[in-house]
C-alpha cells in the first residue's frame, strides 16, 4: 500500500478516536456539573470525616483547620496516625485538645495481609459515630462547604457512594505532565453517564482524596476488607459498591477540595505509578494492550504531525486538524477541572509520562522490588 494512502487511512481512524474523546470529554464535564448539587444542607445527618495520616506533619494542620472551619453543624473529624515517624501525632493531639470535634487514634502495626491506607481507614471507621462517612486525605484543603456538599449531594442524588475529582494544584512541569494522566479514563474515555444506568462495576469511578459513603452501606459491604491488599483501593471500592447493587456517583468536587499531590516528576511517577499495574489487575496481557493503545491512539497524532511537517505530506492540514482536536479535548478537560488551560498543550509529554509510568509500574511489581511509599515497601 502506498505510504500516503496508509497515512490517510490511519489518520482518519485517529480522528474518529480523538473525535470520540472530544465529544465524551465535553459530555462528561457537562454531565458532572449538571448532576452536582450546591451545598445547601447545613445540618441534620451526622457526618464522620476520617483522615488517615502517615508522616504528614507538613500537611495535617492545614487540612484539619480547613475541616474545623466547616459551615455544616453536625460532624466529627477522626484522624488515625498510621505509625508515623514524624510529629504528625503530636500536631493532631494538640488540635484535638482545642476542638472536641477532632479525635485522634494511634494505628496498629501494619498487618501482612493489608496495605497501609485501607488498613488505617478500616481501623478509624470502627470509631465513627456518623450516619455518613467522608474519607479524605491529609494533604487536602477543604472549603467551608465541603461537608455540606457531601450531605447535599448524597441526599439530592439518592446515591449510596459519591466521589469525584478534587481541585488539583500543579506548580512544576513534572507535576503538569504526570498528575493529569489520572483524568484519562473518567475524563474522556469512559462515558460517565453509564455509571448511572449500568450495573457493571467497571463504569464506576472514585478518587480516594474524597469519598462519601453511607454508614450502613459501608458496614453491609464489609468496609475495606474486600480490597485490603490494593494500592488503588478507591477504584476497587467504587466497583465493589456498584456490584453490590448500590448507587454510585462521580461528581464535580473541584470547587470544594484542593490538593497538591506531588511536587516533582519523580514523586508523581512514584505516587501514580504504584497504582497502575494494580489497577490493571496485574495482568501482563492487558498491560501490553494498554501500552499499544496509548501509543497508537493517544500519543501518535503528535509524532505524525512532526513527520507530516518534515516530509511535506499532502495530508499535513488534516493531521494539523487532528492535533488541534486532541488539544481541544484536553482544553475542555482542564477548564472543567479548573486547571490552567495552557496545560492542554503539554498532552504529548503527558502520554510519554504515562507510557513510562505503566512500564515502570509493571517492572517494579514483576521484579519484586515493589514501591517505597511513605517509608513502606508496597509490592
Amino acid at each position: 500500500m502506498d505510504q500516503e494512502i496508509f497515512i490517510l487511512i490511519y489518520s482518519i481512524g485517529l480522528i474518529v478516536v480523538v473525535g470520540y474523546f472530544f465529544i465524551m470529554g465535553t459530555a462528561n464535564v457537562i454531565g458532572m456539573k449538571h448532576h452536582t448539587s450546591k451545598p445547601t444542607i447545613k445540618s441534620g445527618i451526622f457526618v464522620s470525616v476520617m483522615v488517615p495520616a502517615r508522616n504528614e506533619e507538613a500537611n495535617i494542620e492545614r487540612c484539619l483547620n480547613s475541616l474545623r472551619n466547616q459551615d455544616y453543624q453536625d460532624f466529627e473529624v477522626l484522624v488515625i496516625d498510621d505509625n508515623s515517624t514524624d510529629k504528625t501525632y503530636e500536631i493532631v493531639r494538640k488540635i484535638a485538645a482545642e476542638d472536641k470535634r477532632v479525635k485522634v487514634f494511634k494505628g496498629k502495626p501494619l498487618s501482612d495481609d493489608w496495605y497501609g491506607k485501607p488498613f488505617a481507614l478500616q481501623q478509624v471507621s470502627e470509631h465513627a459515630q456518623g450516619e455518613l462517612f467522608l474519607f479524605t486525605d491529609a494533604d487536602t484543603y477543604h472549603m467551608p462547604t465541603s461537608v455540606s456538599w457531601a450531605v447535599s449531594n448524597i441526599v439530592n442524588t439518592k446515591a449510596d457512594f459519591i466521589s469525584g475529582f478534587v481541585g488539583q494544584k500543579l506548580v512544576t512541569l513534572g507535576e503538569r505532565i504526570t498528575v493529569p494522566v489520572m483524568f484519562l479514563l473518567t475524563g474522556f474515555v469512559i462515558p460517565l453517564f453509564l455509571n448511572r444506568i449500568v450495573r457493571n462495576g467497571y463504569f464506576s469511578a472514585a478518587v480516594g482524596q474524597y469519598i462519601v459513603i453511607k454508614r450502613d452501606v459501608f458496614v453491609k459491604t464489609g468496609g475495606f476488607e474486600a480490597f485490603k491488599k490494593k494500592t488503588s483501593e478507591d477504584i476497587y471500592m467504587s466497583r465493589y459498591i456498584k456490584e453490590c447493587r448500590y448507587k454510585t456517583e462521580f461528581l464535580d468536587i473541584t470547587d470544594q477540595v484542593y490538593c497538591r499531590m506531588y511536587d516533582s516528576f519523580l514523586t508523581g511517577v512514584q505516587g501514580i505509578g504504584k497504582n497502575i499495574y494494580d489497577f490493571l489487575g496485574k495482568n501482563i496481557l492487558l498491560l501490553a494492550l494498554v501500552v499499544i493503545a496509548v501509543f497508537l491512539f493517544f500519543l501518535m497524532p503528535f509524532p505524525l504531525l512532526i513527520w507530516a511537517g518534515i516530509t511535506h505530506s499532502t495530508h499535513l492540514y488534516f493531521i494539523i486538524a487532528l492535533n488541534v482536536l486532541a488539544t481541544l479535548t484536553w482544553l475542555v478537560l482542564f477548564i472543567g477541572r479548573r486547571i490552567g488551560w495552557y496545560n492542554a498543550f503539554l498532552w504529548p509529554l503527558m502520554y510519554c509520562s504515562l507510557l513510562y509510568m505503566i512500564l515502570w509500574s509493571a517492572f517494579r511489581t514483576i521484579s519484586g522490588q515493589g514501591f517505597l511509599w511513605k517509608g513502606r515497601v508496597v509490592t
